[in-house]
């Protein structure tokens, strides 16, 4: 489907994304209707239609959108980083921030691997692609293994996705740098 030409439909889709998002996020895939979103939206069904195919494509973007939400909130933080070892404690820090404030992802996602397996697939390769871009830059300034590669980028991301699920969505009992800087000491040492 098309994407908006003007900012008034780019209002539109996003309201869209957003209401499938707290659908999808509250009730799942299965029990979520297409006038669940655009009652929740605001919007005609047909602009539903103007923006989305079906059920499946807004599925598959919300997880894109959700991924790319998830970069752009980390970005600046990690701008802010010393090196390579605190970019990845800034951005652990801002991920578990992200999810404490947009917990539905974590269903989301876990449901896109029955739902939309390719996009279960691209959420987690292109977290991985950011990691391991930073480990190898990193690397190429001395700060970290110089044989850092995918796997530890692999190990990095579980390890976020699981501390994002205990410190962010069950349990906020314990500061998001404080998660961070003592996951954080296992990378030093680690990785150095």
């Amino acid at each position: 489907m098309g994407q908006p030409r003007t900012e008034r439909g780019r209002r539109t889709r996003r309201a869209i994304l957003d209401a499938a998002a707290q659908e999808f996020g509250a009730r799942g895939f299965h029990a979520t209707g297409i006038t669940d979103i655009t009652r929740r939206a605001s919007v005609a069904l047909g602009s539903f239609y103007t923006y989305f195919a079906a059920k499946e494509d807004v599925f598959r973007a919300v997880v894109a959108d959700l991924s790319a939400q998830v970069g752009s909130h980390v970005a600046p933080r990690i701008a802010e980083a010393a090196d390579g070892l605190a970019a990845e404690r800034l951005a652990l820090e801002g991920f578990l921030d992200f999810v404490a404030d947009n917990q539905l992802i974590y269903r989301i996602i876990d449901e896109s691997e029955f739902v939309a397996p390719d996009s279960h697939r691209s959420h987690y390769g292109s977290s991985v692609q950011r990691i391991l871009g930073r480990l190898r830059a990193a690397a190429d300034r001395g700060e970290v293994r110089a044989d850092v590669g995918e796997v530890e980028a692999w190990a990095i991301m579980g390890m976020n996705v699981f501390l994002g699920m205990r410190f962010g969505v069950w349990d906020k009992d314990r500061d998001s740098a404080e998660v961070a800087a003592i996951a954080n000491r296992i990378l030093s040492g680690g990785l150095r």
